[in-house]
């Protein structure tokens, strides 16, 4: 199993998971050249894919949403012109032999989902693009084997940016995104012994640090007693591959 942060970020979005038997990619944001020259250096053709999951329709995650229009589309909105295999929160799907079970996240958008995936061997959340994230998911999303989650923002960062008030209120609010410390929190009570990896998404580059938010949840978790010894954390970026998983 393999894990593939292609783009993550304000300006472009995508993720491709490969298991054992099938390949999904989550959102399509970020440009067509960039992604076409990603999906290139990993060697992962169209044709390789089995289906794009969609989070919401906020462009960074949907804007090249053409080049995947022979794909089968999963997704919580309708999407113009495409024939969608529609979603909701809390009811089960499968693609190939992956269980995937969409949650409800709080965003500014019309409905915004995170995933938790599972191949009988292993599993996986995914989870960005949210204000919160709520407790009664705990018991679902604990003891993944990998975790992606958002550590959007640095609070003092953000507030100390060139960023319109409204913004800084939108992103601070409980339908905008996680901060590093709400991001750590959310993570100590969802590692398990089974954890072996984290992927911290969704950094902005104008209000946060790869290196503060990788640090700030180390801190954090390192305070709560949970061992980190055996857990891999990487940073995703905005325009870099980053990988994790088996070999990872």
């Amino acid at each position: 199993m393999k894990i593939y942060s292609l783009a993550s970020g304000s300006k472009g979005n995508c993720f491709i998971l490969c298991f054992n038997d099938a390949c999904l990619m989550i959102d399509c944001g970020t440009t067509q050249k960039y992604l076409k020259m990603a999906m290139e250096s990993l060697n992962i053709n169209l044709k390789d894919i089995d289906a794009l999951l969609i989070t919401h329709e906020h462009s960074d995650h949907i804007s090249q949403i053409n080049m995947f229009k022979d794909l089968p589309i999963y997704s919580p909105i309708d999407i113009k012109d495409r024939e969608i295999y529609k979603i909701v929160p809390l009811e089960k799907f499968n693609i190939k032999n992956i269980q995937i079970l969409p949650l409800a996240l709080s965003h500014d958008a019309s409905i915004t989902l995170g995933y938790i995936f599972n191949d009988g061997m292993q599993k996986i959340a995914y989870l960005t693009d949210t204000g919160y994230v709520n407790e009664k998911y705990y018991p679902l999303l604990k003891n993944m084997d990998y975790i992606i989650i958002e550590s959007n923002h640095d609070i003092k960062m953000l507030m100390e940016s060139n960023r319109p008030l409204y913004v800084k209120q939108r992103i601070l609010s409980a339908n905008g995104h996680l901060c590093n410390e709400d991001c750590a929190d959310v993570l100590s009570n969802i590692i398990g012994n089974n954890t072996k990896g984290i992927m911290l998404a969704h950094i902005s580059r104008e209000a946060n640090d790869y290196a503060l938010a990788l640090n700030t949840n180390i801190d954090y978790l390192l305070k709560c007693d949970i061992d980190l010894k055996k857990i891999k954390i990487k940073t995703c970026e905005q325009f870099s591959i980053v990988d994790l998983g088996d070999e990872g």
